[in-house]
C-alpha cells in the first residue's frame, strides 16, 4: 500500500467522509487532500482540505475530525467542516497554500479522489418500485 493510500484509510477518514456528505453533496467536491493522522494518547486527529466548485468560485474547506481510540471513550468522534478561502475556479494551487497554511501543519497532504474517499458513502438510487422519488 502506497503511503497516499494509507493516509485516507481508517474508522476516522471514513466517518469523517460521512460527515462531510451530510452537510454538502459529495458530487460537488472536485478535490480532497488529506493530511497524515496524528496520534497523541487516547485520541486521534485528522484534517482533510475539499476543494468545492460553486458557479464561478472555487471554495475551499477544512474537515476535521477526533476520534477516541483508547479508554473509556473510545469510539467517541467528533467532526467539523469549516469553509477556510474561496477565490476564482483557477485559483486552486493559491488557495491550497492558504489553507494549508492555516492548518499549520509542516508536511504537505496527500491528494485522494473524491470517488475513493466518498467510497464508503451509500448512493441514493431510485426507489425500489422504479419511480422517480
Amino acid at each position: 500500500m502506497t503511503a497516499r493510500g494509507a493516509a485516507a484509510e481508517g474508522t476516522g477518514w471514513e466517518r469523517l467522509a460521512l460527515a462531510v456528505a451530510q452537510v454538502m453533496p459529495p458530487a460537488e467536491i472536485d478535490g480532497i487532500w488529506v493530511f497524515a493522522p496524528v496520534r497523541r494518547e487516547a485520541r486521534e486527529w485528522g484534517t482533510a482540505v475539499l476543494s468545492r466548485v460553486d458557479g464561478e468560485r472555487r471554495r475551499i474547506y477544512t474537515a476535521r475530525y477526533i476520534l477516541a481510540v483508547k479508554g473509556k471513550e473510545r469510539g467517541k468522534f467528533e467532526s467539523a467542516v469549516q469553509e477556510v478561502g474561496s477565490g476564482p475556479v483557477e485559483a486552486l494551487a493559491r488557495l491550497l497554500q492558504e489553507a494549508q497554511r492555516r492548518i499549520d501543519d509542516e508536511h504537505p497532504p496527500a491528494a485522494i479522489a473524491p470517488e475513493t474517499w466518498f467510497s464508503s458513502i451509500p448512493v441514493a438510487g431510485p426507489p425500489a418500485n422504479g419511480t422517480p422519488g
